[in-house]
């Protein structure tokens, strides 16, 4: 018989519809009721459970609001395990919940939450059961969760039918709740939970052609800076893309400008091509540069600061594009385009380049050879 574990945070999302951006922390979930904000994630869980209904199953799940209600008003008759303070549930009472289900060896956890609930999931058991999420938290933007609480139910079903659904990492993400009540995405990876996929019902991470320009920018920015390394010499190239790396770093940015960055530091602001060519001179160098929206230059239009003898010093390996998915889908098809002003050097850098898309995401594209 299938068993299935499943945990509730009856506070996720919370605090989604008194604006408050997210219910992580017992103040900010506390302000949300006192605004008057009804939980809603028992409710989701049980319109996920109602795909279950007449299959053969042995449901795991902890007391009262974080799971044993919802599968009583679903028609269940679960084997209730642990013990909570009712009404006062935390981040340790998910944790628990986790290990001590992954140690009995259901087949699947299928909890209800936001991205907070599954960095908890993560940090508990990572990768160590199948889980699933049904989304019920303010703000969705790992990977582990069905599109609506209703797909994850028909995921669950399909296997306990038997049907072939294929087990994948999936990344956990998490946003920094007071950062972005102040306006500012901060996201950031976690870690990894082994989850089942089916393209129709499981979500991807913020992508699938339709990107939140802030949250794909600060994905652009978290995998930069995760790969700056010690000792190397930045140069900042013009345009918001490149804003959003530094706006991450904490660095004042020259949004038309180039600027020097070494070890975290501002080393200069909206350098000339002579002054950029004296900062770098025999040292290590990295060139980050983005997209012109629309036309497709990455060298000549709005940097020309970067000039042919920087170009040829810093060389094609160590120049670093960042471009959202959308700008580059909004080419159409259409080729990059090196425009130095030297034409040798523009054939140097003519095919296939690497650019950066997102948090340990990038694809191949084409620059042309003109």
């Amino acid at each position: 018989m299938f068993r299935l574990g499943l945990i509730v945070n009856p506070l996720a999302g919370v605090g989604g519809s008194v604006a408050l951006k997210g219910s992580d922390g017992d103040a900010t979930a506390q302000q949300a009721l006192s605004l008057g904000a009804e939980p809603k994630a028992n409710l989701r869980t049980q319109q996920a459970l109602a795909a279950l209904t007449g299959l053969e199953l042995e449901l795991l799940t902890y007391p009262g609001e974080m799971g044993e209600t919802s599968a009583r008003i679903a028609g269940f008759e679960p084997r209730v395990i642990g013990q909570i303070t009712p009404g006062q549930t935390a981040a340790e009472d998910t944790e628990r919940a986790a290990q001590e289900m992954a140690a009995q060896g259901v087949d699947l956890i299928l909890f209800a939450g936001g991205d907070g609930t599954a960095r908890n999931i993560c940090h508990a058991i990572g990768e160590s059961a199948p889980v699933l999420g049904i989304p019920a938290g303010v703000k969705i933007h790992s990977g582990v969760y069905a599109v609506t609480p209703k797909a994850a139910g028909e995921v669950v079903a399909m296997l306990i039918r038997g049907e072939l659904v294929t087990l994948a990492d999936q990344e956990v993400r998490d946003i920094d709740e007071d950062a972005f009540r102040a306006g500012r995405v901060r996201a950031k990876y976690y870690g990894d939970l082994l989850v089942p996929q089916e393209g129709r019902f499981v979500q991807h991470v913020k992508h699938g052609g339709r990107e939140i320009e802030a949250l794909v920018l600060d994905d652009i920015a978290a995998d930069f800076a995760e790969n700056m390394e010690d000792g190397v010499r930045y140069i900042m190239g013009s345009g918001s893309t490149v804003q959003a790396l530094m706006d991450h770093l904490g660095l004042e940015n020259t949004l038309l400008g180039v600027d020097l960055i070494e070890n975290g530091e501002l080393i200069g602001q909206d350098l000339t091509a002579q002054q950029l060519l004296e900062l770098t001179a025999d040292i290590d160098t990295r060139l980050v540069i983005t997209v012109i929206g629309g036309q497709g230059h990455i060298i000549g239009r709005g940097n020309q600061q970067l000039s042919p003898e920087l170009l040829r010093r810093i060389g094609r390996d160590n120049i670093i594009v960042v471009a959202t998915k959308s700008k580059i889908k909004a080419l159409e098809g259409r080729p990059l385009i090196v425009d130095s002003g030297d034409a040798e050097l523009n054939h140097q850098f003519s095919g296939l380049i690497r650019v950066i898309t997102g948090y340990r995401d990038a694809i191949l594209y084409r620059v042309a050879d003109l």
